[in-house]
């Protein structure tokens, strides 16, 4: 019986580790690679060995950059850095050996079954994308740039997750945030209470804070993490991958990335968004009117409502007008009991059962592990790494330190958040939903018997859907009650959470058209490469956005999507999935969201497959038929439950 994957318990443990399943693992590809050049296998041997290539440089990718994000220890993380460059220069290598090239594309397809002759028609895709068909000299650019890149992106996320800013406030600026938040920032010896640009810090104040001008110079703070230094490393990265591109004969970044997406094209990423920015327009126009005449009320002689303010009176609104305080909901939403529920509500859904390792080793005593069984099946593990410290990863995310292969190793992934250890709130309720569900994405789709095609590998643009769909059971009333209890055990009421969701539809034009601004801005940066990428941020939440930008501030600076190469130019991939998830959901019974039918069949035929079938294939499957947009135009409009 395969078992899963040990961590060691020392700082030293740690460093052999690392040499273990990243050197170890590296030098294992080599020789299999060397193998594969001399051999001569027949095609069921052939691709074998390639698999064994494959899940080397994954296994390698993944510890590192776990270590990378998550481990307290900067040396540890130093020397992962180093092995993730050595990994990624690698799969570079490669992908551009013409040898391995031919020895692949001399397998007969013919012989070999569906998955084996999609595995192998995708790998010779991603040969070709590499260079291999390019003369030495291409090839040696193109791979330096690829190693360049990698450094960079480090770059990157080392400025971001070290740019810890914060802003003093006096006391009586805490007004408006929940005692147990005002309780644990009591005021230094200067009387002044620091108040950080950390999730846990920052976001509960710009939704909660009373005081304007503390709201404003928290926000100038937080959107301007990064800068100046990762501005200078965005500029390299875009110009190096817009060279790479010219190289394959693409005329762009986005065009050369978009062409093994769902959406096929860097044109068609501009026509998605102008689309979806007329449908959203009148929607956002008209909340921001309300969110505007909300804020004259408090402040007569201002004209104009900037995003320093909106989550605030967003927040206003939907208290006054919907009965929904964030401060009365976070009241029934202590962290301890939400992850409790989040696990017993997905293992319920999906057919699972989650079983605590308390003797587990791992990087940090924060983190608390999991094996994942299935009819009594052992079929992988997690670890919930979840509060913000010095040195981590600053967002929230999934990462596969294992990409499970049937019959070679079993899955076992991460989730590295940054939520408060107490009370949450609600959308931090709606951020483990979603990512927890890239984790069982993971884990089921970790049973496959390809490398490539192992757990969340399915086109970019569709990644994001089925987590985005997982969200809507944070918001349901029946799911929500059955872990949303307040310090006596008393369920949040069922009537709360309708007057929630009915809050909830107020702010998605708003959403959407910031996402938007988003979308825009990582286009155009790699499509035209701007001479002032401030200038260009401002002007795409200008062009989107009803409200004032922050003067001063430089968005894009800590805009992690942009130089995390997956995304690039291809955020839109957050709003297209969207569409998708929306879609998917439909096929739920919104009465019963429990109900075991379509839950175990969407497990069976979309998280199983891993990314095993083409999204389209997936969504088809699931829904019957091809995917459309209507459920995504009443949710955007407010009109989802009347069409149910």
């Amino acid at each position: 019986m395969l078992l899963p994957l040990d961590l060691p318990a020392t700082r030293e443990g740690w460093f052999e580790f690392l040499v273990g399943r990243c050197d170890r693992q590296l030098e294992t590809a080599r020789r299999s690679m060397e193998l594969l050049g001399k051999a001569r296998d027949d095609a069921a041997g052939t691709l074998a060995r390639w698999n064994t290539v494959t899940l080397c440089v994954l296994n390698a990718t993944a510890a590192a950059a776990l270590i990378r994000q998550a481990h307290p220890d900067a040396d540890l993380r130093e020397r992962a850095e180093q092995a993730e460059r050595e990994a990624s220069a690698l799969g570079l290598a490669l992908r551009q050996n013409r040898g391995l090239y031919e020895v692949l594309t001399a397998v007969d397809a013919n012989v070999l079954g569906q998955a084996a002759s999609r595995m192998l028609a995708m790998s010779l895709r991603e040969f070709r994308r590499a260079g291999v068909d390019l003369d030495v000299g291409r090839r040696r650019e193109l791979r330096e740039l690829g190693e360049r890149c990698t450094t960079l992106t480090q770059q990157f996320e080392h400025n971001l997750n070290s740019d810890v800013r914060s802003v003093a406030v006096r006391p009586e600026q805490l007004d408006g945030l929940p005692d147990d938040y005002v309780a644990a920032h009591p005021p230094g010896r200067d009387g002044s209470v620091s108040i950080t640009t950390e999730y846990p810090d920052a976001l509960p104040f710009l939704s909660l804070a009373h005081d304007a001008d503390a709201r404003m110079r928290l926000a100038t703070a937080f959107e301007s993490r990064g800068w100046p230094g990762n501005d200078a490393v965005l500029r390299e990265l875009f110009e190096l991958r817009a060279r790479r591109a010219r190289l394959l004969g693409f005329d762009g970044w986005a065009d050369f990335d978009a062409r093994v997406k769902m959406i096929g094209s860097g044109t068609a990423i501009r026509q998605f968004i102008d689309r979806l920015a007329l449908a959203a327009a009148a929607v956002a126009e008209r909340e921001a009117r309300e969110l505007t005449q909300r804020m004259r009320q408090d402040h007569p002689r201002r004209a104009r409502l900037s995003w320093a303010d909106v989550p605030y009176y967003t927040e206003v609104v939907r208290r006054e007008r919907f009965g929904v305080d964030g401060r009365e909901v976070s009241r029934f939403l202590s962290c301890e009991k939400v992850v409790a529920g989040l696990l017993e509500v997905t293992a319920e859904l999906f057919g699972l059962e989650y079983v605590a390792v308390p003797d587990a080793s791992s990087w940090h005593p924060d983190v608390i592990t999991f094996d994942v069984l299935g009819d009594g099946t052992l079929l992988g593990r997690f670890h919930l790494d979840l509060h913000p410290r010095r040195g981590k990863f600053t967002h929230d995310a999934h990462f596969p330190l294992v990409r499970g292969v049937e019959g070679v190793q079993l899955p076992q992934s991460v989730l590295l958040c940054n939520v408060p250890r107490d009370a949450l709130q609600h959308d931090d309720v709606v951020t483990l939903f979603h990512e927890f569900g890239h984790l069982l994405h993971s884990v089921l789709g970790g049973h496959v018997p390809w490398a490539r095609d192992s757990g969340v590998a399915t086109e970019r643009d569709f990644v994001e859907a089925p987590s985005q769909m997982l969200e809507e059971w944070a918001r349901d009333p029946a799911v929500l009650r059955r872990f949303a209890t307040d310090r006596d055990g008393i369920p949040i009421s069922s009537e709360l959470v309708t007057r929630m969701r009915d809050a909830d539809s107020f702010g998605r034009g708003c959403f959407v058209v910031q996402d938007l601004a988003w979308c825009e801005m990582a286009y155009m940066m790699h499509e035209a490469i701007p001479e002032d990428l401030t200038a260009c941020a401002h002007a795409a939440l200008a062009r989107h956005t009803p409200f004032a930008t922050l003067p001063g501030t430089h968005p894009h600076t800590s805009f992690g999507h942009l130089a995390d190469e997956r995304y690039g130019s291809g955020y839109y991939a957050y709003l297209w999935s969207l569409v998708i998830a929306k879609d998917l959901f439909s096929a739920f019974d919104p009465d019963d969201l429990q109900a075991p039918g379509p839950a175990r069949r969407f497990r069976d035929v979309v998280l199983a497959a891993g990314g095993s079938r083409d999204s389209n294939d997936l969504v088809e499957s699931f829904l019957g038929r091809p995917v459309r947009s209507e459920a995504f135009d009443r949710w955007l409009t407010g009109c989802e439950r009347e069409a149910r």
